[in-house]
């Protein structure tokens, strides 16, 4: 069985790359791509600025929004979460602090960076920072014009958990930072 280290050379090489398509919000490219076995390919990688998701816990109960999210064509429940534009340079806890006001209309007196994930590095080249937000105050809120049909929930935590569990809740962000965030709950006592 083949052993792996950190510092092996990379199993596929990039030959050849261009940009097909490209907005404010994402990068789209291919790659010729030569793998470690001598055969050539094509991969498509879409390239996003790093995103946030937040956990806003308030008590037993935690804050969720709820948007149509176009492409699954349904109204998805989920944590309040968002990337920067392209041409955006703020620090991960200055764009938490800006989507948790902007989506909840809430201000967290106190943010605990609970950790980075990759959100689908299959074909997606985005990070995302995982987030608790607690003591938490209404300021006022202020959708952009994508979230013109957002909806704000707070549900007790059983119940959303339950969610998760029965499939209501299927956003793989939510989940993972749901389970970022207890394991870090579990560590704390």
């Amino acid at each position: 069985m083949p052993t792996h280290d950190k510092q092996d050379a990379p199993s596929i090489t990039t030959l050849a790359s261009r940009e097909v398509y490209r907005n404010r919000w994402m990068r789209v490219r291919e790659d010729e791509v030569l793998r470690s076995n001598g055969q050539k390919g094509i991969y498509g990688v879409v390239d996003k600025s790093d995103s946030a998701i937040i956990l806003p816990v308030d008590g037993g109960n935690i804050w969720l929004v709820e948007q149509f999210r176009y492409t699954i064509q349904e109204r998805a429940l989920e944590l309040p979460q968002g990337s920067w534009e392209e041409d955006e340079a703020t620090s991960a806890e200055d764009l938490v602090r800006g989507e948790l006001q902007e989506e909840t209309g809430l201000h967290a007196a106190t943010l605990i960076h609970l950790g980075t994930v990759w959100i689908a590095y299959g074909f997606l080249r985005q990070q995302q920072h995982v987030f608790l937000a607690t003591d938490l105050n209404p300021v006022g809120n202020d959708p952009d014009a994508e979230e013109h049909d957002l909806t704000l929930h707070s549900i007790p935590i059983a119940d959303f958990e339950q969610r998760m569990l029965d499939g209501r809740i299927r956003d793989n962000c939510t989940i993972a930072a749901w389970g970022l965030y207890r394991m870090w709950k579990d560590r704390q006592a």
